[in-house]
């Protein structure tokens, strides 16, 4: 999927910009409240959310794999944390009980190590990519039970849904869930109006839309757009560098490996040795020098 296609009239969702300005507008709720009662599939609405700054420092945004985090709280107290998954990442179940054990563990701290009157947690990981090949549900909720399925706990809720698994069609949206996870996948497939479902008239998914129509912005939004197309081009750019350097490290290491044992045998000249390897000859008297410590 390519996020930032400029032919493109709508944003993709869940592209970095596409996700800030929708489920991390802080100006406007309406979609963000509407969403997450969908995505716990509770019958109560959010009336309101306030947003609290990530406590744990350097991990709200991993460059190369796209994760983007977003944490808040509603009216009740229960507190929300929501990890999207751009790229393939087997371990995701593993960083949200991070998460949300860390947040656990600081309400506790700061209740002077009380237990009771706990809020609920919900983590909520958003996958482009299936994680869970055994399981053919395209969202699964997950809470502490025994081995007979009766519930022990359910102050922290796991909430994944796996956006590649989602195969209905337009006709076939049921609920509020399916009209995200339909919005999060088509959005920026679509170039006008006329193509819309009728279910993207509803409030919360139109106010949504509109932050991602690029024929709507004002310069402001151009500007924060064009810089975050920049800022992640340069992630990426930076995380290939690394990439490729650790795979010239790689490749370094086997030659000096296979070099060496060539030196140990002792059968072949140094000329030889280099051309076998494809490295210069002071490449093999730096290893050469290195064994016998001179």
């Amino acid at each position: 999927m390519d996020l930032y296609n400029d032919n493109e009239r709508f944003i993709s969702l869940v592209s970095d910009y596409g996700f800030k300005a929708t489920f991390g507008n802080e100006s406007d709720t309406r979609f963000l409240r509407k969403a997450l009662q969908a995505l716990i599939n509770s019958p109560v609405a959010i009336e309101q959310v306030t947003f609290i700054q990530n406590e744990i420092k350097g991990v709200t945004r991993d460059s190369r794999s796209g994760i983007y985090d977003l944490f808040c709280e509603d009216e009740r107290g229960n507190e929300f944390i929501v990890e999207m998954q751009l790229s393939e990442y087997p371990e995701f179940i593993q960083r949200m009980k991070f998460y949300a054990f860390y947040r656990l563990n600081t309400l506790i701290r700061k209740g002077d190590y009380q237990f009771d009157n706990l809020p609920k947690i919900y983590c909520i990981g958003i996958l482009a990519v299936s994680i869970f090949t055994h399981v053919a549900d395209y969202q699964n909720v997950a809470v502490l039970k025994n081995q007979n399925n009766e519930l022990i706990d359910e102050q922290m809720t796991f909430i994944t849904v796996e956006l590649d698994k989602f195969k209905k069609g337009m006709s076939e949206v049921e609920n509020d869930l399916d009209k995200l996870i339909y919005t999060m996948k088509t959005i920026h497939e679509v170039s006008e109006p006329t193509q819309f479902p009728q279910f993207w008239n509803e409030e919360w998914l139109r106010v949504a839309i509109q932050e991602l129509d690029k024929r709507a912005f004002t310069p402001e939004q151009r500007l924060s757009y064009e810089m975050t197309i920049s800022a992640n081009a340069l992630a990426v750019k930076n995380e290939n560098k690394k990439i490729e350097a650790a795979k010239e490290a790689e490749n370094l290491a086997v030659k000096t490996e296979a070099i060496t044992k060539a030196l140990n045998r002792g059968k072949l000249s140094l000329e030889e040795i280099a051309e076998d390897n494809g490295v210069s000859i002071d490449f093999v008297l730096g290893v050469q020098q290195r064994i016998t410590g001179s």
